[in-house]
């Protein structure tokens, strides 16, 4: 099966060896992404809100590079630094998502890249 490689200036670029998403056949796999400033390169400020928010606006982005929205979306996985923001991330996930909502799953972390509190990686049905 080829892939196709998913990638747009309106999100931070990859900061490793990985691409921004990878199509395979009809699914998306999106990767990880921390909230990043996509024109700063910078985490944003304004506390774990603001860093929720921007992560899943980075997440729209690229779904949208790949014709794709959050209604397409089969799977997220959050990786939290502290679980406590756990609340949160429930509550800004529904300005982005609508039913019926995807699987989930949320992990606590000693650490994520770049000091960012927060990250969400995820899955697009095609």
């Amino acid at each position: 099966m080829s892939k196709t490689i998913i990638s747009t200036a309106d999100a931070p670029a990859a900061i490793g060896v990985y691409s921004q998403a990878v199509r395979a056949g009809n699914t998306l796999w999106v990767s990880g992404q921390i909230p990043l400033d996509p024109s700063t390169k910078e985490l944003v400020k304004g506390g774990i809100d603001a860093e929720i928010h921007q992560v899943f606006k980075n997440l729209r982005a690229i779904l949208s590079a790949a014709g794709a929205s959050f209604d397409e979306v089969v799977k997220a996985t959050v990786f939290l630094t502290d679980l406590s923001h756990f609340a949160a991330v429930n509550r800004i996930m529904a300005e982005y998502f609508r039913e019926p909502y995807p699987a989930r799953a949320a992990v606590g972390v000693a650490a994520l890249p770049r000091g960012a509190q927060v990250e969400v990686e995820c899955i697009a049905a095609l």
